[in-house]
């Protein structure tokens, strides 16, 4: 892709200023709504796809990036928060996923206040209160965690809190737009050096 994404703008640079400027402009939005797409699918490491996306076309791009990045965690928070239970049900039953099956016929009917209250129980001692009260700080947490690509990645955390119905939209653009700004304000501020 980083060889492609070169050649391509090579090409473009031997093209008239205008319509050069203008097929770069296209080619860089087309790789950002590829990104944004990628990370919002569970277990893509599209954290690291920013990165060197950062690093392939310099601090300029930082700023795109991060913009594609929170684009595609909502996208991902706002395909669980509409993804109907009946078709995950099915999907779990057919991968002979008995116990999810269980759980979503437990959690589907209650109300998000008595999901927290569930939840609460269901976790161990103080962690389960934290972790509700604190939730929005736990999604950030998780984000941000590195090898998160291992319980989903960025995109698969994200669904799975839209699933739940316990965060709000809001709220949560707010949280993902905080939890992924550092790297990219710090690429933008400082350079891609940064991170070699």
């Amino acid at each position: 892709v980083h060889l492609g994404v070169d050649w391509i703008m090579d090409w473009s640079d031997r093209m008239p200023a205008t319509s050069g400027a203008v097929f770069r402009i296209a080619v860089l939005g087309g790789v950002l709504v590829v990104y944004a797409l990628l990370i919002a699918v569970p277990f893509v490491p599209g954290i690291e796809i920013g990165l060197s996306l950062i690093l392939m076309r310099g601090a300029d791009v930082a700023v795109f990036v991060y913009l594609a990045t929170i684009a595609g965690l909502a996208l991902a928070f706002l395909a669980g928060r509409f993804m109907p239970y009946t078709w995950l049900h099915r999907v779990f039953l057919d991968l002979r996923l008995t116990r999810a099956c269980r759980m979503l016929d437990t959690v589907q009917p209650l109300t998000p206040d008595r999901r927290l209250a569930l939840l609460r129980r269901q976790l161990p001692g103080r962690l389960g209160s934290h972790a509700v009260t604190y939730r929005y700080l736990l999604l950030a947490a998780l984000i941000n965690m590195p090898g998160s690509v291992l319980i989903g990645g960025g995109g698969g955390i994200c669904m799975l809190a839209g699933l739940t119905h316990l965060f709000q939209w809001r709220a949560t653009l707010l949280t993902i737009a905080l939890a992924v700004l550092p790297i990219p304000l710090a690429v933008w501020l400082w350079g891609p050096g940064l991170l070699s």
